[in-house]
């Protein structure tokens, strides 16, 4: 039986995965029909689906809403609810703060996390004196509380923007309001044309056409994201507008398209609860869109389809279970337990991959163009070493070391995606040639192998000094594997960094600029061979190079993320406060592991024969 259980594990694993891409029947409105529809905002072709899940990262940090049922709403069904019934939504609790000084700013209670707009709106005035005082300081000299509260009112004003970026404010029946409107345009202008010329107007068509206006021009002014596509088919993205702004050029003589009367029909069904003629108008609305813009229709699809099937999530589970299974065979030695992690992984790897072709495919791009996409390139090159390392050692540190950076690299991408779209248009800095994508690809393939290796010393570390486990023939094993992985990482950070100073030559004229970055890949070459030439002279053995790998650890996170937060030089993009103390208690566990690591031989729980009867030669101190 147990021949066949790491077979039965992936399946079982295999068919969770494919049961994702079976969406259920939707009874009432369709929303994922809705969630597909493309729009233009970030300066980019996005559907609705993907502007709701950015949009409630930066408000609650997830992508859907508790309901105080207990139930989950989905990211599409609260934008629907935020466009379209404003005053519903603001009662659902999608803020997010966790400062308590913000909390009694604001006169919440403490023992709360999340809040309703409605429960912000009794003391928003004093949010948003704030927000606008702490806005004048710069981000580097803020407080806690000044970050918790700008990033609060940055998510209040977010929220209050999508309110009026379909339809105006105040509005119930916006079908009904777009033929009144369309009906008083003619008097109203007319009206208007008068009254500036100092001639008698119908005073009634002047204020109704003014009432009109003057909602549309705020819808103008504050919406976020274009919803109106142009008719014109050799349009470009210059030719999307917002709904304000269309009503607002309506005025002007300029016909309505029929983007907007779509619009307004759903608006009216979904606020008064009929689903069918919700339906009925969305239909219609996308099959206008499938013969007017065939191309912007396909991107929304494939990028909702994208979103819905999440491979990065479930990715992110699968490799927490091959942890398991792992570390569990190192207990009980169990060999169907090192197979189902091996599978496990493997299968994983396979959805990371998907991840990552999917992104590639729908930017247009290389597979790394920003700090988020760099995190999901480094964790999908390591985890490519992790199983090489397992297929030629079959020991189970290989599965370990696969799954621990595929999680931790996949968590540290889910929190750089709360800042919002992950799909950016990319910064003028890293604007694409063959140069760039190979050196940024081989660059990042380095730094996944630095990370491997240290890993890699991190196990031999720990469980040399707090467990017996680490017997001469594994801490053989290990070593070998830290050397072979320092020489691949030397290999790509070296033509890396080379090809990056062709790039530069061929961007900015030099080669060589002394920028943080460049001096950041630098270091990793520099020490990638100190630690190569150290265990080649004798000056360190297995103990040396693991401390001379992890502290590889510092020197590589503050190469990737460190320099970014410098704010100087042409790679400082990327940049996010809240990271600085994660990437400082990051660096302390290195130094401390380092420590942990040098500590005489004899206080090792492992190798207690060889202390007693043969001490090795005491290592070279890490310098």
């Amino acid at each position: 039986m147990k021949k066949f259980l790491p077979w039965l594990v992936v399946g079982v694993f295999a068919a969770w995965v494919l049961a994702g891409l079976l969406p259920s029947t939707e009874k009432t409105f369709h929303t994922r029909e809705f969630g597909q529809l493309p729009v233009l905002r970030d300066g980019r072709i996005q559907p609705l689906d993907s502007v709701a899940r950015n949009s409630l990262r930066q408000l609650r940090n997830r992508q859907s809403v508790l309901l105080e049922n207990g139930k989950s709403m989905s990211a599409t069904a609260w934008l629907m609810e935020t466009l379209m019934k404003p005053e519903a939504a603001d009662d659902l609790k999608v803020f997010r703060i966790d400062n308590d000084e913000v909390k009694s700013l604001l006169k919440l209670p403490v023992g709360e996390k999340y809040f309703s707009f409605n429960q912000l709106r009794p003391n928003y005035n004093e949010l948003s004196k704030e927000g606008q005082r702490i806005d004048q300081i710069d981000s580097k000299h803020r407080t806690a509380f000044e970050n918790q509260t700008i990033k609060l009112y940055s998510a209040t004003m977010l929220y209050q923007r999508l309110k009026v970026s379909l339809k105006p404010a105040g509005t119930d029946d916006f079908a009904a309001e777009l033929k009144d409107y369309e009906a008083a345009i003619g008097p109203g202008a007319a009206a208007v044309s008068a009254q500036q010329q100092g001639k008698s107007y119908d005073t009634n068509a002047f204020d109704t056409i003014v009432g009109f206006l003057s909602d549309y021009n705020r819808a103008a002014q504050f919406a976020t994201g274009l919803f109106v596509p142009p008719t014109n088919p050799a349009h470009t993205h210059q030719d999307w507008k917002t709904m304000g702004a269309v009503l607002m050029d309506a005025v002007r003589g300029e016909p309505l398209p029929p983007a907007v009367g779509a619009y307004a029909a759903m608006v009216s069904s979904y606020r008064h609860n009929q689903p069918v003629e919700f339906n009925q108008a969305l239909a219609k609305y996308r099959l206008w869109l499938d013969e007017k813009m065939p191309a912007e229709v396909r991107k929304g699809r494939q990028e909702y389809a994208f979103n819905f099937f999440d491979p990065f999530y479930k990715a992110t589970v699968i490799y927490v279970v091959a942890l398991l299974a792992a570390l569990a065979f190192w207990f009980t030695w169990g060999e169907w337990l090192r197979k189902s992690a091996f599978n496990l992984v493997v299968l994983a790897w396979v959805l990371h991959t998907i991840g990552l072709a999917a992104r590639m495919y729908l930017e247009r791009r290389p597979p790394v163009t920003n700090l988020y996409s760099s995190a999901v390139f480094i964790g999908w090159g390591s985890v490519i070493l992790g199983m090489v390392l397992e297929r030629i050692y079959r020991d189970g540190i290989g599965c370990v070391v696969a799954a621990i950076v595929g999680f931790v690299t996949q968590v540290i991408a889910l929190n750089l995606a709360i800042n919002g779209d992950t799909m950016e248009m990319m910064r003028a800095v890293l604007d694409s040639n063959f140069w760039l994508a190979t050196h940024v690809v081989t660059v990042t393939l380095g730094y996944s192998a630095m990370f491997v290796a240290g890993l890699l010393a991190i196990i031999y570390v720990i469980r040399g000094v707090f467990t017996s486990s680490l017997k001469r023939a594994t801490a053989d094993g290990l070593s070998r594997m830290i050397y072979g992985i320092v020489c691949f990482a030397t290999l790509f950070s070296f033509v890396g960094t080379v090809l990056g100073g062709i790039w530069a030559d061929q961007s900015w004229g030099r080669f060589w600029g002394w920028d943080p970055k460049e001096n950041g890949a630098l270091l990793i070459v520099i020490w990638c061979a100190v630690i190569l030439h150290a265990r080649w002279g004798g000056l360190v053995r297995e103990r040396g190079v693991a401390v001379l790998a992890i502290l590889g650890n510092i020197i590589t996170s503050w190469s990737w993320f460190g320099v970014n937060m410098l704010g100087v030089g042409l790679h400082s993009y990327g940049f996010m406060d809240s990271a600085f103390k994660w990437l400082v208690l990051f660096v302390a566990s290195q130094l401390a592991l380092v420590a942990v690591g040098l500590v005489p031989l004899k206080m090792w729980k492992s190798f207690q024969e060889e202390a007693d009867d043969a001490p090795l030669p005491t290592p070279a101190p890490a310098k």
